[in-house]
C-alpha cells in the first residue's frame, strides 16, 4: 500500500495528502459516516487495509493508532433526513467536506476512495477507484469511518433492539427487512431507499 499518491502531483518535496472515505452508503438506516485522515510521513501498520477486508478486532485495534498517530483527523455523520433530501451520493461527499473542515491541518492534496467527489475549497482532489486498497491515509479514513458508525449503530440498537442493529448495522440483511415488514420504519430509516421491496416517497 502506497504512502502517497505516486502522479502530476508528486514532487521532491513531501506534500500533504488527506485521504477521504466513507462508511454505510448502502444501508437501510443510519446516517453515512466520512473521515479524512492525515497521515505522518512513512506510516505504515501491518494490519492496515481496506476496512472491509479487516475484521471487527483488527479494526478496534487500530482505531486508536491511528488517532493517536494522525497529524490530523476528521470524523463525521450525514443522518437519515439529510440523506432523503440530497440523495446518498451527496450525503457522502457532503461527509467528506465537513470531515475535511474538522482537520486542523490544511491539506494540499485530496485522496478520494471511488469516482465521484465535488471541488472542496482550491485544493486539488484525485478520486481513486479501491483507493482504500491502494493508499494508507485512505485506508485509515475508512477505518475510522466505520469504527464510528459501528459504534453509532450500536448505541442506538438500544433504542429498537427489534432491527438487531448490533447485528447488521443497518445494512439489508433478511433479518433487517423482515423487522421493518413487521415493526414499520424509524426516525433513523432511509425513507428515500427501498425498505418495502420499493421506494417509499413520504
Amino acid at each position: 500500500m502506497k504512502n502517497t499518491l505516486e502522479n502530476r502531483y508528486s514532487t521532491d518535496i513531501s506534500i500533504i495528502e488527506a485521504g477521504c472515505d466513507e462508511a454505510g452508503r448502502g444501508c437501510l438506516a443510519g446516517p453515512v459516516y466520512a473521515a479524512a485522515v492525515i497521515l505522518p510521513d512513512g506510516f505504515s501498520h501491518p494490519l492496515l487495509n481496506d476496512s472491509k477486508q479487516m475484521s471487527r478486532r483488527q479494526r478496534d485495534l487500530l482505531r486508536p493508532v491511528i488517532e493517536k498517530e494522525a497529524v490530523s483527523y476528521g470524523v463525521c455523520a450525514v443522518d437519515a433526513g439529510e440523506i432523503d433530501t440530497i440523495n446518498i451520493l451527496n450525503a457522502s461527499i457532503l461527509g467528506m467536506h465537513r470531515a475535511l473542515d474538522q482537520l486542523s491541518v490544511t491539506p494540499q492534496l485530496i485522496l478520494v476512495d471511488g469516482n465521484r467527489f465535488k471541488k472542496y475549497n482550491d485544493i486539488p482532489h484525485v478520486c481513486i477507484v479501491k483507493g482504500d486498497a491502494r493508499f494508507t491515509s485512505i485506508a485509515a479514513a475508512s477505518v475510522l469511518a466505520k469504527c464510528h458508525r459501528d459504534e453509532f449503530m450500536e448505541r442506538i440498537a438500544a433504542e429498537y433492539p427489534e432491527y438487531r442493529w448490533d447485528k447488521n448495522k443497518g445494512y439489508p440483511t433478511k433479518e433487517h427487512r423482515k423487522a421493518i415488514q413487521e415493526y414499520g420504519i424509524t426516525p433513523y430509516h432511509r425513507k428515500s431507499f427501498t425498505l418495502f421491496g420499493e421506494n417509499l416517497l413520504f
